[in-house]
């Protein structure tokens, strides 16, 4: 089932309030988080916040995702059993440079109890990260890895790599990129990264325009007030949709069966253009039928 992915959004695991309100957002998923959302001093009882609100159900269609902390905290191992005792649909593993990060993850989770259709979700934080992109993709791929997709960390990539953040990104665009085809090339997911001025809703709404044409199958988000404008642009145009919808016909009807290429209003229409019309469709039924 494709399942559409447009606007995931980080919930602080220490804010209680803040999960319950989830439950009413129109985001397609939730990243319920204990790494940079959550002090310190505050780990444990985050922890037990989100378990109990996983238990709790409720968050209907939405997509739950924990985010863990990194494997050089003291905290990942016990972030992990709580993880894998929860069965969200997913974890997400923050600063993953290297497969043994992925493998590490994916056998802990399995030695606790969770299932295979729990995955694993590679945060692409550095420059040694994006360097192995490809590398980690199709490690991360295998059907023993769950890795289910890449997730950008602009902000620490930029801190590292010492880019500028600027409006358009140009420094960052190249790096971008290669991390959509190095997903592309796996046949997994990838989600852009976060606009941390949520009071900028022209550049907002930009940005997620630009993530959508680079190839990016969705963006994460820091507050509710992102979410419609990252939907919209994420969802495919009512006269796309039935372009798409004509092609895929087209291409269904026995005497084309073999055929390689069609004309379709005064255009050479090929086979690929079909497969690109299918997962349009498939993405438009899918947001369509969860309204």
């Amino acid at each position: 089932m494709t399942r559409p992915r447009r606007s995931l959004l980080f919930m602080p695991g220490s804010n209680v309030r803040a999960m319950e309100k989830a439950r009413t957002l129109p985001a397609d998923g939730l990243i319920l988080d204990l790494e940079d959302a959550v002090a310190p001093d505050a780990k444990a009882a985050a922890r037990k916040q989100i378990a109990d609100a996983v238990a709790a159900k409720g968050f209907g269609r939405r997509e739950l995702i924990i985010r863990i902390n990194g494997l050089d905290t003291p905290w990942w191992i016990d972030d992990v059993a709580m993880v894998a005792k929860a069965h969200p649909d997913g974890i997400m593993v923050p600063k993953v440079s290297r497969i043994t990060d992925l493998k590490m993850i994916s056998d802990r989770v399995a030695d606790m109890g969770g299932g295979m259709a729990m995955k694993i979700w590679a945060m692409i934080e550095s420059p040694l990260a994006v360097l192995r992109a490809a590398e980690i993709a199709a490690a991360g791929a295998e059907a023993d890895n769950r890795l289910a997709g890449f997730v950008i960390g602009p902000n620490d990539i930029a801190r590292e790599s010492r880019m500028r953040m600027v409006k358009g990104r140009a420094p960052m665009l190249p790096l971008l990129s290669h991390c959509v085809i190095a997903a592309r090339a796996a046949g997994i997911e990838i989600l852009d990264g976060v606009y941390n001025d949520f009071s900028d809703a022209e550049g907002f709404a930009r940005e997620c325009e630009q993530g959508r044409d680079l190839g990016f199958d969705g963006k994460t988000l820091i507050h509710p007030s992102q979410i419609e404008p990252c939907n919209a642009a994420f969802t495919p145009p009512a006269d796309e949709v039935a372009r798409a919808r004509k092609i895929a016909a087209l291409f269904d009807q026995p005497e084309n069966a073999g055929r390689g290429a069609v004309q379709m209003d005064g255009q050479m229409v090929e086979r690929m253009h079909a497969d690109i019309a299918r997962r349009t469709i498939a993405i438009a039924d899918a947001i369509a039928a969860a309204k």
